[in-house]
């Protein structure tokens, strides 16, 4: 009996963590999980400093092919630049390891930022992977939509075509821009969650 009783409360107290852990997990709907990362001028930002506004997270790779299309043609920094204006903050996010693809030391960094002409609030550097975990990134492009209230209403791909060619865009159906666009005029978005694609985040071994 006794034995039976160890057994069952270590059954419990593994569904309790994993119940724990789950709730950790980003889910579309439910509050985004919080956190906090230093950025690339090593100032530090934590997601609940931002309460009460939109935010966009995007997780970048500047040397992916896939994010390098939406940088080169300007897709990316208009978007940052016109949602910002708006009032909504874009958080891009690197969850690179150090010595992997996407990885940049402070002064290298600071260029790319520049030659990439990104016009995000800021860009976090998540070099152990765990926000990125924590979010299920699993692309880069990956990008997530968050309301005033903390929930998240929108995870996967940036939009409906998974290329990297240029040309794409003009025809592509830019799913964070549809959420935005309905989030700021009081309307539920109609795509909450995609498959995002792109390179595979760098994520350390």
């Amino acid at each position: 009996m006794r034995i039976f009783r160890i057994a069952l409360l270590s059954v419990l107290l593994f569904a309790t963590l994993l119940s724990a852990g789950a709730q950790e997990m980003a889910t579309v709907d439910k509050p985004a999980p919080l956190f906090t990362l230093p950025d690339s001028r090593g100032k530090t930002h934590s997601l609940s400093e931002f309460k009460g506004k939109y935010i966009v997270l995007e997780w970048v790779n500047f040397d992916c092919p896939f994010v390098r299309k939406h940088y080169r043609s300007g897709n990316m920094p208009a978007l940052q630049l016109a949602y910002r204006e708006k009032g909504v903050v874009w958080l891009s996010i690197c969850s690179s390891a150090p010595g992997k693809q996407g990885y940049f030391e402070r002064k290298e960094l600071t260029d790319r930022i520049t030659q990439e002409h990104s016009a995000s609030t800021a860009y976090l550097i998540d070099k152990d992977g765990a926000v990125g975990k924590m979010y299920g990134a699993k692309a880069t492009p990956h990008m997530f939509v968050i309301n005033p209230e903390g929930v998240l209403l929108y995870a996967g791909a940036i939009d409906d075509i998974a290329s990297t060619k240029i040309d794409d865009l003009k025809r592509a159906t830019n799913y964070v821009r549809e959420c935005l666009d309905a989030a700021l005029a009081g309307r539920e978005a109609k795509v909450k969650t995609s498959n995002a694609y792109g390179c595979s985040v760098k994520y350390m071994d």
